[in-house]
């Protein structure tokens, strides 16, 4: 029905900022919401057969983290470069990014089948000596990493969908994933309606469920309705110009985010050395921060195709309106977080069915962590600018001076004073850097990118 309006604009470059921001983040806002819910709720059931499966699950945080590092980095490069080679109308550069980006997800789920048969049981034995957790933990990653496949094909269907401005569907996809996890989460673990207890395995097993589910749905919805992007593997001879483009963006954001990975395994070295309900407690903070952070993603997530677009369409005033609105939004979010965990932290541990114990370190822990969250929402917006302007090098330099340079040195010298509480400092100490290097380096793009937006292009 637009099909003939679309080759002349797509709406990314016509319709009202405010208005397109909100229709574009808002969906994957919600789904990033439910997302959030699902890793809460698996958590939540895994901790009601005991505190070794609860820290289990936990201490698979940074193999996982490694997982959706390699799937979304990959995506964010695919999808900037979709966002701008729409921008700059060139539908056949497009058409190839997408074909190449599907290639890249299998390659990515055939490295983590590898990982899942021969690398598992070495990561647990490294982080614990205790014989039950290392047993669950292998039931449940194995089954996380050897049918990634859904995930991945989840991640480049989605990331088609958001770069043409389609991120309804991408809430029904991820809604749609979420929601079977979680109802098939109880009914795994506990074995009801018939189906054989199969306890922290179930957790698994209900995960890559969910995202089969809905990486074959993002493929129908792709097929049916995002005429601006075809797909077509006849003939298909991976690109390496186009994959070297999709990797300026997608390598730092890779780097990025496996920097979380690294850090979380260190932190929960770190902890370790306290008590095993130290390292629940991180994996706890993460499920719980995840409520907070991941609609400051789903922002991202609307915003980055917009920014992409502007920029690749030479629009610099619509461009810096996306930047400065989603600031907004993203402030505001990390704000109400801060104040959810300062207010409500015994009742956030209640969920997870914590003992005194895991109560005496967790509150503490989530009212020093939490003071990052005051300045995060500014750091998280501008690293995915960078990224949109292709300058994603930027970005991954903030994310390893704060994870690596500073906030796992300092946990590890604030962990020598003895006393698990002065870890969590870490955190905000951490952000504190963050800010300061992410304002240096928007100044930096501002006069060497986003000054000179426009001046060579004919029009607007």
């Amino acid at each position: 029905m637009e099909q003939g309006a679309i080759k002349e604009e797509n709406k990314m470059g016509v319709m009202p900022v405010n208005k397109l921001l909100i229709s574009m983040s808002f969906p994957m806002m919600v789904s990033m919401l439910v997302q959030a819910l699902y890793n809460i709720v698996d958590s939540v059931f895994v901790s009601r057969i005991n505190e070794n499966a609860l820290t289990a699950v936990s201490l698979a945080f940074p193999l996982q983290t490694l997982m959706i590092a390699l799937g979304g980095g990959t995506g964010v490069g695919i999808n900037a470069m979709l966002s701008k080679s729409l921008g700059e109308k060139d539908f056949d550069k497009a058409n190839k990014a997408a074909t190449n980006g599907v290639f890249l997800a299998a390659v990515s789920y055939i490295i983590f089948l590898l990982v899942g048969l021969f690398v598992v049981k070495p990561f647990y034995a490294s982080q614990t000596t205790d014989a039950q957790i290392m047993e669950y933990g292998y039931q449940y990653l194995s089954v996380v990493c050897c049918f990634s496949f859904g995930m991945y094909a989840q991640f480049v269907f989605e990331k088609l969908l958001q770069s043409t401005g389609k991120t309804f569907y991408t809430m029904l996809t991820q809604g749609t994933g979420a929601i079977i996890n979680i109802i098939l989460d109880p009914i795994f673990i506990f074995g009801y309606f018939g189906v054989p207890k199969m306890g922290v395995a179930g957790a698994a097993i209900a995960t890559v469920i969910g995202q089969i589910v809905a990486g074959i749905m993002a493929f129908i919805i792709n097929q049916k309705v995002n005429k601006e992007v075809h797909v077509n593997f006849k003939g298909f001879k991976p690109d390496k110009r186009i994959i070297g483009q999709i990797y300026i963006v997608g390598i730092p954001s890779i780097i990025m985010q496996s920097i979380g990975s690294v850090m979380t395994y260190g932190m929960n070295r770190i902890l370790m050395v306290f008590t095993s309900t130290a390292a629940a407690v991180f994996g706890v903070y993460f499920k719980l921060q995840s409520f907070i952070f991941m609609p400051v993603f789903g922002l991202n997530n609307g915003m980055v195709p917009i920014v992409a677009y502007n920029y690749g369409a030479g629009k610099k005033d619509r461009l810096l309106k996306t930047e400065k609105l989603s600031i907004m939004y993203a402030v505001c979010i990390m704000f109400v977080g801060f104040l959810v965990f300062q207010i409500f932290p015994t009742q956030l541990f209640a969920l997870f069915d914590a003992s005194e114990t895991m109560l005496s370190i967790g509150i503490p822990a989530l009212r020093a962590i939490s003071i990052s969250f005051l300045l995060a929402g500014f750091c998280i917006i501008e690293g995915s600018v960078f990224q949109a302007l292709g300058n994603g090098v930027y970005s991954m330099l903030v994310s390893i001076a704060r994870q690596l340079v500073v906030l796992l040195p300092v946990a590890y010298l604030l962990a020598k004073l003895g006393n698990v509480n002065y870890v969590w400092w870490a955190f905000p100490i951490a952000e504190l850097m963050s800010l300061t290097l992410t304002i240096i380096f928007r100044i930096k793009i501002g006069k060497k990118i986003i000054r000179h937006i426009g001046e060579t292009t004919i029009e607007s």
